[in-house]
């Protein structure tokens, strides 16, 4: 079975990444993670994100993955006993300093390797494989090539990143953000220094940014390729674009298992996809190595739209109850998904605020307001601005 892996920044976020299909989250605790500017985690809420997550047969990995220095060590021992006493499925470490003390001190974790210690061969595959680790999570500077010899070589569990934002540097070991901030990105304090925009002596600017990874189109041979869990990144991503973007992939994993994906509808896919994320989004390492067309040097556009309209609460009597976000009008045409209704659209002509009466614009986020629709609606499926038109074979 493949598994779908999806960042949780906080526990709305697990939430909706169960919600539209994801099979297990990762997330990260207070301390010694990638991500120290997400909301993150406490131990309590941990234990009951791995509670709630069994009890719907999925499961929750949690990240240690940060390169540890000495003053880091405090405290990691009891916080390893405390993730094994809870079940969590697995952590995520990239530092063997952890594998050492699960090893010496007999802790029952599984452990996975992070993708920060740039996995691309089999010899090192084969070494952690030794050390006890059970699962791999490659590079992302990952080939096709580096993929499929690994795989045949070690038959180890492999974990591939497959949509989100790709790193300047060579799988996240970078010291720029250290350099130019003094906050260190391999121990959780990243200030995206590659997405800066730098000027040169004759005042002219550039940049060093690559865009988006984004595996729509080699989802198949992926699967063919041997790689057993498909990972997302963004933890500290939207709950919209969580949704979209499992549910693009989840509906992408159900048509090659029907053998019914097509290019027509890898096409929309790709750019309702790259609507959400704000940026263009490519294969990146997998055919080839990256060249100009997979990085912004000048003039990029990463501008936030509004295409997240609302979040339905409830459907009753032909109306919506909606959690408006952003703005919208009468008269404008809407879509809305949701994970077990497709994908519907609409022209509102109807709008009620809070108290039934009759309004023609919604621009307040979080006002509560209904909306006549002629389809029924699930609750927490998302409204969004209708930019593509949605195809009929969903």
């Amino acid at each position: 079975m493949i598994e779908l892996l999806s960042p949780a920044g906080d526990k709305e976020r697990l939430f909706f990444a169960f919600l539209y299909g994801a099979d297990a989250v990762y997330l990260g605790g207070r301390n010694f993670g990638l991500r120290a500017n997400a909301t993150n985690f406490s131990n309590e809420e941990i234990e009951e994100c791995v509670k709630y997550a069994h009890s719907m047969n999925k499961k929750v990995y949690v990240t240690v993955n940060i390169v540890f220095h000495n003053d880091d060590l405090i405290g990691l021992e009891d916080y390893l006993k405390f993730l094994s006493k809870i079940k969590v499925d697995a952590i995520i470490v990239s530092d063997p300093v952890v594998i050492e003390i699960i090893k010496e001190k007999d802790i029952d974790l599984i452990v996975h390797l992070s993708t920060q210690a740039s996995t691309l061969n089999s010899r090192a595959v084969k070494y952690f494989l030794e050390e006890g680790v059970t699962r791999i999570v490659l590079a992302r500077e990952a080939s096709r090539e580096n993929i499929v010899r690994i795989k045949e070589e070690t038959n180890a569990e492999l974990e591939c990143f497959i949509q989100g934002a790709m790193c300047t540097s060579f799988s996240g070991r970078c010291v720029l953000s250290n350099y130019c901030t003094n906050r260190d990105s391999n121990r959780g304090g990243c200030a995206q220094v590659c997405r800066w925009s730098f000027k040169t002596s004759s005042e002219e600017r550039f940049e060093m940014m690559p865009k988006d990874l984004n595996m729509t189109k080699e989802l198949a041979s992926l699967i063919d390729d041997g790689v057993n869990s498909f990972k997302i990144e963004g933890r500290m991503r939207s709950i919209y674009y969580i949704a979209t973007v499992l549910y693009i992939y989840r509906k992408i994993l159900d048509k090659i298992s029907t053998k019914t994906l097509d290019d027509e509808y890898i096409n929309y896919a790709t750019n309702i996809i790259n609507r959400v994320a704000n940026r263009e989004s490519v294969s990146q390492f997998y055919n080839s190595l990256p060249g100009v067309n997979e990085q912004y040097y000048n003039g990029r556009k990463e501008e936030s739209n509004q295409d997240f309209l609302g979040l339905v609460k409830n459907y009753n009597s032909g109306y919506i109850t909606l959690e408006v976000r952003n703005y919208f009008k009468k008269g404008d045409t809407v879509q809305i998904f949701g994970p077990n209704m497709g994908e519907i659209e609409f022209t509102i002509d109807e709008i009620l605020d809070s108290d039934g009466e009759t309004i023609v614009v919604c621009n307040h986020p979080k006002d509560i307001v209904k909306i006549k629709c002629p389809y029924k609606c699930e609750e927490n499926s998302m409204m969004r601005t209708k930019v593509f038109d949605i195809l009929n074979k969903m």
